[in-house]
C-alpha cells in the first residue's frame, strides 16, 4: 500500500506534466515551479511526522544518567615555620586529593561520600545518605559525617577561610574534628516572629580519640545542636547556636593496671555569626563576623592511682573577614586554649608505661595557648583560589613559641566546586 507521501509525489508529477503552461487563476499566474515547492513543503512535513512517530520515541532512561556526579578538589601547602629558639624548616605538602561523589538515587533519598587521597594514604572523609521528608520538615541522615558541633566543624578543610581548623577545636577533638558514624535527624522548625529555628539531633559510635578514647565498650554518644536565625536587615542576618555532646569512657590504665569503670564525657559549645552583605553589590562586598566557644568535662581515673578526677579544659576562638573586592577577601582569626592542670598529665609508671593527657591537661599551673592568624584569600576563579596566612603562637605551659607562613593553592573540578560539605 502506498503512503500517503508516495501519492503526493504522483500527484505532483501528474500536476506538472498536465500544467506544463502557465495559466491564470483569479488574477495570479499559477507556475509549474509553484505547485512543485508546495508538494515539496508537504511531502516534508509528512516525514518530519513519520520520523518522529517511528524513531524519536522512546521510554528508555539513558544509563548515563544514573552515575554519580564526580568532583576532584586539591589542596596544596607550603610553609616556613620557626619555633623558638630559631629552629626553622620550610615544607611543601600535598594535604589532600578529595574525591566527591553525588547522586541521587531516587526522589527521596540523596548519597553524597567525600574521600581523601593524601602522600600517607587515603582515607574515608565522609559517606552518608539523606533521605528527605520523614515528615514535615524533618531529614533523615545515616552513614559516616562530620558532625554539626558549631559550624566550622562541619566543614571539610579545603573549604575553611583558614588554612586550618581553630585551635581549639583541634585541641579538644583532634586534627581532623569531631568526624563518626551513626544517624543524624534534622528538623526544620516553623519559623516564629522572623526568628528560624533547626534543631539537629545525633546519635553515633563514640570513636573520637581524644574525647572517647578509652571508650573500649563502644557506647554511642548523642550530640544535639540548635540553630537559631534571624533577617536583621536586607543586608544583615544572625546566627545562634548551642551545642551539647554526651558519651562515655570505660577502660583505664591506673598504675601499669587496665581498670573498668564507665565514666560520664561531656562537651558544649556555642557559636555566633553575623554577616552583612549588601544585596545589591553581593560578589563584591561582604563582612563576616563568626565565634565559637567548647568547654570540655571528662571524668577519668587518674593514671597515678589517686582516684576519680575531672579534666575540664574550654577554648574559643573568633575571626574577622570581608571581600573587599569580587576575588579578594581579607581576614584575622584570634584563638585561645585552657588546658586542665593534673601533677599526672605525664605520668609514667615504675614499669615505665607512660600515660599522656596532653593536650587536654598538662602539669604546668596556669597553662594557656593562644594563636593569631591575619589571612588574605584569592579567588583567581570559582575553581581556583589562592591564600597567603600567618600565624603567630604562644603561651605558657603548652609549648614554645611558634612563627609560620602558610601558601596555600585549593582547585577545584567537577559539578560541585568547593562545597564546605
Amino acid at each position: 500500500m502506498l503512503k500517503n507521501s508516495h501519492l503526493l509525489i504522483l500527484a505532483g508529477i501528474i500536476v506538472g506534466f498536465c500544467l506544463s503552461l502557465p495559466c491564470r487563476a483569479h488574477g495570479q499566474d499559477v507556475t509549474t515551479d509553484a505547485l512543485r515547492k508546495a508538494a515539496r513543503t508537504e511531502i516534508e512535513a509528512d516525514s518530519r511526522e513519520d520520523r518522529k512517530d517511528e524513531t524519536f520515541t522512546s521510554g528508555a532512561l539513558g544509563l548515563q544518567q544514573l552515575n554519580p556526579e564526580i568532583s576532584v578538589t586539591g589542596d596544596i601547602l607550603w610553609s616556613y615555620r620557626d619555633v623558638e629558639p630559631g629552629n626553622a624548616e620550610q615544607d611543601f605538602l600535598f594535604r589532600g586529593l578529595g574525591l566527591h561523589f553525588e547522586a541521587y538515587l531516587d526522589p527521596y533519598t540523596r548519597f553524597k561520600a567525600a574521600a581523601s587521597v593524601q602522600e600517607s594514604g587515603t582515607c574515608l572523609g565522609e559517606a552518608y545518605m539523606t533521605r528527605f521528608g520523614i515528615s514535615s520538615q524533618v531529614n533523615l541522615t545515616l552513614g559516616k559525617f562530620r558532625q554539626q558541633f558549631g559550624v566550622v566543624n562541619r566543614w571539610h578543610k579545603h573549604g575553611l577561610d583558614q588554612v586550618d581548623f581553630p585551635l581549639a577545636l583541634r585541641e579538644i577533638f583532634g586534627p581532623g574534628g569531631l568526624n563518626q558514624t551513626g544517624v543524624s535527624i534534622d528538623w526544620i522548625i516553623p519559623s516564629v516572629a522572623g526568628f528560624s529555628h533547626e534543631l539537629t539531633v545525633q546519635v553515633t559510635d563514640g570513636e573520637n580519640g581524644r574525647v572517647f578514647g578509652e571508650n573500649e565498650d563502644k557506647t554511642p554518644s548523642s550530640l544535639a545542636h540548635y540553630k537559631l536565625y534571624r533577617d536583621l536587615t536586607d543586608s544583615t542576618y544572625a546566627e545562634l547556636g548551642l551545642t551539647g555532646l554526651y558519651g562515655q569512657n570505660n577502660e583505664w590504665q591506673v598504675m601499669d593496671v587496665t581498670e573498668d569503670k564507665s565514666l560520664d564525657t561531656t562537651v558544649a559549645g556555642v557559636d555566633f555569626t553575623v554577616m552583612w552583605e549588601p544585596t545589591d553589590r553581593m560578589r563584591y562586598r561582604n563582612v563576616t563576623w563568626r565565634s565559637e566557644a567548647y568547654f570540655v568535662n571528662k571524668e577519668i581515673l587518674a593514671s597515678d592511682g589517686s582516684g576519680e578526677d575531672t579534666i575540664s579544659a574550654w577554648g574559643a576562638y573568633s575571626y574577622l573577614e570581608s571581600k573587599v573586592s569580587r576575588t579578594l577577601v581579607l581576614g584575622v582569626r584570634g584563638d585561645y586554649f585552657v588546658p586542665a592542670v593534673k601533677d599526672y598529665a605525664e605520668y609514667t609508671s615504675d614499669a615505665g608505661n607512660a600515660v599522656s593527657l596532653s593536650p587536654l591537661a598538662v602539669v604546668e599551673d596556669d597553662s594557656y595557648r593562644w594563636q593569631v592568624g591575619p589571612y588574605i584569600t584569592w579567588h583567581q576563579s570559582p575553581f581556583v583560589h589562592f591564600r597567603a596566612e600567618y600565624n603567630h603562637q604562644d603561651g605558657n605551659g603548652t609549648g614554645p613559641e611558634e612563627n609560620v607562613v602558610w601558601l596555600q593553592c585549593i582547585f577545584a573540578a567537577g559539578p560541585h566546586k568547593h562545597e564546605r560539605y
